[in-house]
């Protein structure tokens, strides 16, 4: 039995080494994306891993403490847990709308023609790449009566006094998850407008031949299960974009938010990572947001995997 094996996984190593050796010019032309990921990727990933069970100032030595750092942050510390609770309320209330959003934007701009589709491209994406894009929601959402938020506001009679949106704690999030949806429609948007470009038009004509009556039945059978690779792809960055909102809430409510209202795991993890360089700490945070990250991608992805069916 055990020689059979061994005679099996031979030939398997023989064959998998014979087809490499014929492929070799495609592994030389990945070599370099590959020593790139390996190198700041995976090894950071992995030296994080290991520094989470260390205390580590980089100033001295790590020191092993097992999993203190771990116990403290979820039952100690009570800054995390707010982090935690408005990390996910942002990652559901920003994440499927603004996939969405992004899907039916690209959908029907997908219809338009060719000059006012590149246009309108532009328009929805040009909030996501806008380097002073806080600027203008400092102005709109400003506390005082200046602020136009407030003043249309006060002008229809709905409000006496002004609102401090970005020190108010009831009107923060709130504040931030506007923003972040404006500023969402970005990569997704991109590749859901490539992918429905992708779509071959001969099966909408066999689709209406099999029975196809309107354009719902249309994109359920047939746009959907033909660019599900965009469909996953925008899935995924538009799970890391909404968990690991930070930007946005720095930029607007303040490094650290009144009551930690606009607190993050990301900003969290700024804070002990690189302004009290508590290493250590700051590893274990990562690998909790870095789980969190892919056990929501693998469920988004399972479901994705069924559209369409």
């Amino acid at each position: 039995m055990q020689a059979t094996i061994k005679r099996d996984f031979k030939t398997r190593s023989k064959q998998m080494w014979k087809e490499m050796k014929e492929a070799k010019h495609l592994y030389v032309l990945m070599a370099p994306f590959i020593i790139l990921f390996f190198t700041f990727t995976i090894i950071p990933v992995v030296m994080s891993l290991g520094i989470s069970f260390t205390q580590f100032n980089m100033l001295e030595a790590p020191r092993f403490v097992g999993f203190d750092n771990y116990i403290k942050l979820l039952l100690d510390d009570e800054i995390f847990i707010i982090a935690i609770r408005n990390t996910l309320v942002l990652a559901v209330v920003t994440g499927p709308v603004s996939y969405l959003l992004a899907f039916v934007f690209a959908w029907l701009i997908n219809e338009l023609k060719p000059k006012l589709r590149a246009f309108m491209t532009l328009v929805f994406y040009a909030p996501s790449i806008s380097g002073n894009a806080f600027l203008i929601w400092l102005l709109i959402f400003s506390g005082d009566v200046h602020g136009y938020a407030n003043a249309l506001l006060m002008q229809f009679g709905i409000i006496n006094n002004p609102i401090l949106w970005l020190r108010d704690p009831n009107y923060m999030l709130f504040v931030i998850i506007l923003v972040q949806l404006w500023l969402s429609l970005g990569v997704s948007f991109l590749a859901f407008i490539a992918g429905l470009q992708s779509v071959d038009k001969t099966l909408y004509e066999a689709g209406s031949i099999d029975g196809i009556k309107n354009r719902w039945q249309e994109l359920w059978f047939i746009t959907i299960p033909s660019m599900k690779p965009q469909l996953l792809f925008g899935a995924v960055m538009q799970i890391t974009t909404s968990l690991a909102i930070a930007e946005v809430s720095m930029q607007l409510v303040g490094f650290p938010s009144v009551q930690y209202e606009g607190h993050t795991i990301v900003t969290h993890l700024i804070d002990y990572g690189s302004i009290r360089f508590d290493l250590g700490y700051a590893s274990a945070i990562a690998t909790i947001l870095f789980i969190i990250m892919i056990s929501a991608n693998l469920i988004v992805q399972k479901f994705l995997r069924k559209l369409g069916e």
